[in-house]
């Protein structure tokens, strides 16, 4: 069954103690560790009592597969931040927060924007010139160079036999990946962990105001790196993301994207290449070791290893939500939403949809139930989605093929984030084949 032969819940439907029940929830999930550390028992109770819901900001609340990918292909919706927005369906609204996120939005006023935040037709110019550089073929051709990397990170780690998997692997190999295709020197890289986790808490929406303010100064640095690098590549061009859009003009009007734009595109391409994949593979890794029959069956049958990737993907996403704003009246999920209200769409929760997948908080490394929604949909669809699977997937064939055993050898802690899912650290013991 889809939700679009389920009849959408709407507020007038919802009995006060369901309505405060899913909205308890939905605090959990931002605002507490408990439901960060596990929010999939908060989007079960979604899923039961409000599908859609009316949230204490004005925002709607999607959590069906269904309704999240039709609102992320709709194009009367898109990105419109509002700094002065509060902490979805909370009702929780911190003045300072609000007043730093306004001042740094009034910043930014001019500056280009990544793709990221970007509406038609900008967003069409400009991810027509970078999706160039992750077309199907290209990503296949790095395939191999992708197996020489992560070997390099597996003889590290048969010669330790103790480590924590994000450290050796996680960050390495995704950053080495990106690193070399975006153009950022090698020598790099390592400084740029510690400053794009900071950045990123801009995307969490429970962020405090000192991790707003770290963020705040992580990304001028990372913009100031990143001037320099253009500057850099305009000398010396290469063979590299950063000197083709450098060097590239647009059919239609023949114009080029200037080094502010460059710069935005940049720092996503590098930061998100690297930033979500990292967590990709600690999560996949983490679900395999605390459910050993399924990476038995894994072992057993490397011919699994596409479909455990797409399983990891929608058993703990990397990334749980998205968001848009209507830019004219509409309908969304048998609700009427108004110009400029917000719309939520909890991916981590449509990935366990009961409507979509079968006995969905069930690890199974066989599913074959269609691709998950980790990588959202439309034109905001991840740019990155075939290499990040091209890396889960070597990362897996080299992890079985390596190493006969695989062991946890410590606790699990998630981080303090819920947009972007991961853990703090993945501690292991291996033994080489």
């Amino acid at each position: 069954m889809t939700t679009s032969e389920t009849p959408s819940t709407t507020a007038a439907e919802l009995s006060p103690e369901d309505h405060q029940r899913a909205l308890g929830a939905l605090a959990e999930i931002f605002l507490t560790d408990e439901g960060i550390a596990d929010p999939y028992s908060r989007y079960a109770v979604l899923h039961e009592v409000a599908p859609v819901l009316p949230s204490l900001d004005g925002s709607l609340i999607l959590s069906r597969f269904d309704d999240c990918q039709a609102l992320l292909r709709d194009n009367r919706f898109g990105k419109n931040f509002d700094p002065d927005r509060e902490v979805p369906g909370t009702g929780e609204n911190d003045s300072e927060v609000i007043a730093f996120r306004r001042k740094r939005a009034e910043e930014q006023k001019g500056r280009p924007q990544s793709m990221l935040g970007l509406n038609p037709p900008e967003h069409t110019r400009i991810r027509g010139l970078v999706s160039r550089a992750f077309t199907p073929r290209r990503v296949d051709k790095l395939r191999g160079h992708i197996e020489d990397l992560a070997e390099e990170r597996f003889d590290v780690m048969a010669e330790l036999g103790e480590f924590d998997v994000l450290e050796e692997l996680g960050f390495p190999l995704p950053v080495a990946v990106i690193g070399e295709l975006v153009g950022v020197p090698r020598e790099d890289w390592p400084s740029f962990r510690s400053s794009v986790t900071a950045m990123t808490a801009t995307l969490e929406a429970g962020a405090g105001i000192e991790d707003l303010r770290a963020a705040d100064t992580a990304g001028r640095e990372v913009w100031e790196y990143f001037i320099d690098l253009v500057a850099e590549k305009r000398k010396n061009p290469a063979d590299d993301l950063m000197s083709g859009m450098i060097e590239a003009t647009f059919e239609e009007d023949g114009d080029r994207l200037n080094d502010d734009e460059i710069i935005a595109q940049a720092v996503l391409m590098f930061a998100a290449g690297f930033e979500t994949t990292t967590n990709l593979i600690g999560n996949g890794v983490a679900a395999l070791l605390t459910h050993p029959d399924e990476f038995t069956k894994v072992r057993a049958d490397p011919g699994l290893v596409p479909s455990a990737v797409e399983e990891i993907l929608r058993w703990d996403s990397p990334v749980q939500l998205d968001g848009r704003s209507s830019m004219e009246l509409a309908d969304v999920a048998g609700r009427t939403v108004e110009p400029n209200q917000r719309v939520l769409t909890l991916l981590g929760a449509a990935n366990r949809d009961p409507l979509r997948f079968t006995d969905p908080d069930r690890f199974d490394v066989t599913r074959d139930e269609g691709a998950p929604m980790s990588f959202a949909s439309g034109i905001h669809f991840c740019l990155g989605a075939n290499l990040a699977r091209v890396e889960g997937q070597v990362v897996l064939e080299g992890l079985i093929r390596r190493f006969s055993s695989i062991e946890l050898n410590g606790e699990l802690h998630q981080r303090k984030r819920m947009t972007l899912r991961g853990y703090e650290a993945v501690p292991v013991t291996v033994v080489p084949a």
